[in-house]
């Protein structure tokens, strides 16, 4: 089967014409000491397939889970676990929306690079048989490529949520507030604001530390312009967050109001049929193709969807509902992302975006020429007054059916503020630089959904930023670094501010553990009893927040059980109530475990899943950092990632970032291809 498997791919690769303008023995892999893949070749779409063919020698598996999960395929690698993914990836109806828009609407250009990277994963998939998690992945082809990133898009438009509540009839229980520790941060300095008069930019990201969203790091460079130092999620031919030698951009995720829900009116007697106005239109009908396993046998399933003029559309118990998202109509993403990274200035770097393609994410930027600029970036719908866009809205009138977006220019931005600095910690776009400086909420429609609240990384860096005049590189460097909790909590979704109003005598069995929460100096650092104490009440917290109505705001009576909670299980697991941060949370990579700082929504902020022994590891947060300086000299760059570039246990790159990582410390790069050459550990082509 392998054998057959093999010669079908070789037999399928003939078929595209871009193979054959592919030499990969033109092509330099150059890998340094940390195993990070630098890329030389003469063209865009050379590079991509070198990228294609590095990021699957590090970690094919990952890149085959996210293609994958975008095709229908997902359930055939992890069983019924995938069902539900695989029934999402065909409701968005991203075939068809390649066949409408992929010829017209992609650029020739961005078609090389696509095709050169589907080329690359095929190639390796070839001479790697045994590593192939599902064959009717292969050939990796540019729909199947457009079909994963549309998926991945929708979900970060919420797309998935609203879903799930269809399908459990649950569309009437308000979106409930969630804990929103998988942020971001990025913050910018001109020469306004630093005292070398250089221009800075942090990129900070906050993502799963494993699997298809984890960051991956390359340098890509070819003859034609590019010249990139970033990283990408797997399946992508481009960098997604990164420097060029004129310019960087960091990411964080921005909540507006990009999706919407349809309630259908139907026809008392004509089924399927729905009223828009004063006519009926009826419903155009699909079956999922699903595959369900029961004792180890495969049995195939079809799950009913439909479409309607507003967009795909699901049946429960009340009724028919429509989702609309932006997100369903673009497929041109990627070539966006693309275009950013070719930019060389700020005026081609804003073209780029006025293409609209990104459903959202906050994009934080500076560049060689002293600027920097911020802007709350989505695909936001133009949408008529007089409706609750926040909930389910009448389907039932074209008054309601938006077809337009919002123009980049349209959404809060700051270009060149006067107090010389820009940031962003997933909190209000209206919060992002000076006060004098800010967008003015009242300018924007509150249908356009911006979030209005600080959370404690924003709260922090603000404090932070401001307490300098101006500020060098070496603070630059400790605020990204800083891993303090304001006083007081400043989470933006719960309040636990009756911590700090106990009264210990009252509590005499856990008076210790309120005193040393109080007196805590709430850094979050690995060697940090308080800290210790916090992380492990903070994990005790999440039943009852559950159990809360929102604002979220605990009763005492609450804390003071979860305390106690805290202290049970500090006794069962550690014989102690004294453990440090470190004892209670690690970071995992095999057999490796090491102690680690950060707590959720701290500037560093951390995300941890029960582990083992009573301990906790990392699963999200300090992802993959990337500190820019803009020089006369060029671009000086420092970056670390959480593990290392390589998936492979057996590799020496498989966790060699980790120390690195827990120690605040990080590596050069550079653009220098004369010293990338010179200090490279290996030099090889792909095949």
């Amino acid at each position: 089967m392998k054998n057959f498997l093999v010669l079908s791919i070789l037999s399928v690769l003939k078929l595209f014409p871009l193979f054959s303008q592919i030499k990969p023995d033109k092509i330099d892999i150059v890998r340094d000491k940390y195993g990070v893949p630098h890329i030389f070749a003469k063209t865009d779409a050379e590079v991509s397939y070198g990228l294609a063919w590095a990021h699957a020698e590090d970690d094919f598996k990952t890149i085959q889970i996210g293609f994958l999960a975008g095709n229908n395929l997902l359930s055939k690698y992890i069983g019924n676990k995938g069902i539900g993914v695989d029934f999402l990836s065909q409701f968005i109806g991203s075939d068809k929306l390649f066949e409408e828009k992929y010829e017209s609407e992609i650029s020739p250009e961005y078609k090389l690079i696509i095709n050169a990277y589907a080329a690359g994963i095929n190639r390796y998939a070839v001479e790697h048989p045994k590593e192939i998690l599902v064959n009717e992945l292969f050939p990796l082809t540019e729909k199947k490529m457009i079909r994963y990133a549309q998926l991945q898009l929708y979900v970060s438009s919420k797309g998935d949520q609203w879903v799930s509540k269809i399908v459990n009839n649950k569309l009437s229980i308000a979106q409930p507030n969630e804990e929103q520790y998988r942020g971001s941060n990025t913050f910018g300095f001109n020469s306004t604001k630093t005292k070398d008069g250089n221009t800075y930019l942090a990129i900070n990201t906050h993502q799963p530390l494993d699997g298809p969203v984890s960051w991956y790091e390359a340098h890509l460079c070819s003859d034609e312009g590019t010249n990139i130092i970033g990283a990408l999620f797997a399946g992508s031919p481009n960098i997604l967050i990164g420097a060029n030698e004129n310019l960087a951009w960091a990411h964080t995720v921005n909540q507006p109001d990009k999706t919407d829900v349809f309630e259908l009116e139907m026809h008392p007697n004509k089924k399927f049929h729905y009223r828009i106005d004063n006519e009926y239109l009826k419903l155009e009908k699909y079956k999922a193709d699903l595959r369900f396993k029961i004792l180890g046998i495969s049995i195939p399933i079809k799950k009913k969807y439909y479409q309607s003029i507003y967009g795909p559309t699901l049946k429960n118990n009340s009724g028919y509902y429509s989702i609309r998202t932006p997100a369903l109509f673009e497929i041109r993403a990627l070539n966006q992302w693309w275009l950013m990274n070719k930019a060389k200035n700020f005026s081609e770097f804003y073209n780029a975006l006025k293409m609209k393609a990104l459903p959202g994410y906050n994009i934080g930027y500076a560049d060689k020429n002293d600027t920097i600029f911020y802007i709350s970036n989505g695909l936001i719908p133009i949408r008529n007054k007089g409706y609750d866009w926040e909930n389910v809205v009448p389907g039932n009138t074209r008054k309601t059916l938006w077809t337009k977006n919002y123009e980049i220019e349209d959404l809060p931005q700051v270009l060149q503020p006067k107090s010389g600095y820009i940031y962003n910690a997933n909190h209000s776009p209206f919060k992002s630089s000076g006060n004098e400086d800010n967008p003015v909420a009242s300018n924007f429609s509150s249908d356009m959904g911006f979030e209005n609240y600080d959370n404690n990384r924003s709260t922090r860096l603000k404090k932070l930023i401001e307490q300098y005049d101006k500020i060098d590189y070496e603070c630059f460097k400790k605020i990204k670094y800083d891993n303090k909790y304001p006083k007081p909590y400043k989470f933006s979704w719960m309040n636990i501010d009756h911590l700090d109003r106990l009264d210990p005598y009252k509590y005499p069995d856990i008076s210790v553990l309120i005193k040393r929460l109080q007196e805590w100096n709430r850094k979050a650092e690995s060697n940090s009893v308080g800290a210790g104490t916090f992380a492990v009440l903070y994990d005790q917290l999440r039943p009852f927040y559950k159990k809360l109505p929102d604002p979220k705001v605990f009763p005492p009576s609450f804390i003071i059980e979860a305390i106690r909670k805290t202290k049970k299980y500090l006794l069962k697991y550690f014989k102690t109530i004294d453990i440090t941060l470190g004892d209670y949370q690690k970071l995992v990579r095999g057999e490796k475990e090491i102690p680690i700082f950060g707590l959720p929504d701290v500037i560093t902020a951390m995300s941890s899943k029960y582990y083992k022994n009573g301990k906790v590891r990392v699963v999200s947060g300090e992802s993959y950092i990337e500190l820019v300086k803009f020089t006369p000299e060029g671009p000086k760059i420092e970056s670390i990632i959480s593990y290392g570039s390589s998936d492979h246990e057996d590799s020496p790159h498989f966790s060699d970032q980790m120390e690195l990582y827990a120690q605040f410390k990080t590596k050069k790069m550079t653009f220098n291809r004369k010293l990338i050459y010179k200090e490279a550990k290996r030099i090889y082509h792909p095949k």
